[in-house]
């Protein structure tokens, strides 16, 4: 019986891009609290929440990729073939879940500047 080297390419794919998506997402929404507290001046719950908002959309977005970009649409015949198709697949998806962590990286830094601007204007009017 011969063993279908498209199946076993999904076995493969499926738990890397699975794990480096968890990976990805563990480490930016862990030390993204420190930026969604000051986005949001101290309020604990509102950070918080909208972290968590930010990482489902974040899992959802990367992981409908990695799904949709699974399909290999012609019979993988070797090793060597195997081997390059999944280099190519998880390698891609690498290169676009780093692309996504930059872009959420400056979200964070423009939600941090635009809230800080605020503060300064509302501490201008205070003053006044």
């Amino acid at each position: 019986m011969k063993t279908d080297l498209n199946f076993i390419a999904y076995l493969i794919y499926l738990p890397i891009i699975l794990t480096l998506t968890w990976y990805v997402a563990h480490t930016l929404f862990k030390n993204s609290k420190v930026f969604m507290l000051d986005i949001f001046r101290g309020k604990e719950e509102t950070a918080y929440s909208t972290n968590k908002l930010f990482e489902t959309g974040f899992y959802l977005l990367n992981l409908g990729f990695a799904l949709l970009i699974m399909e290999v649409t012609y019979e993988i015949s070797d090793s060597r073939s195997l081997l390059e198709i999944l280099s190519a697949k998880v390698g891609g998806f690498a290169i676009y879940l780093g692309i996504m962590l930059f872009f959420n990286l400056y979200l964070f830094f423009r939600g941090r500047k635009i809230s800080k601007m605020k503060t300064v204007e509302i501490e201008a009017v205070v003053h006044d």
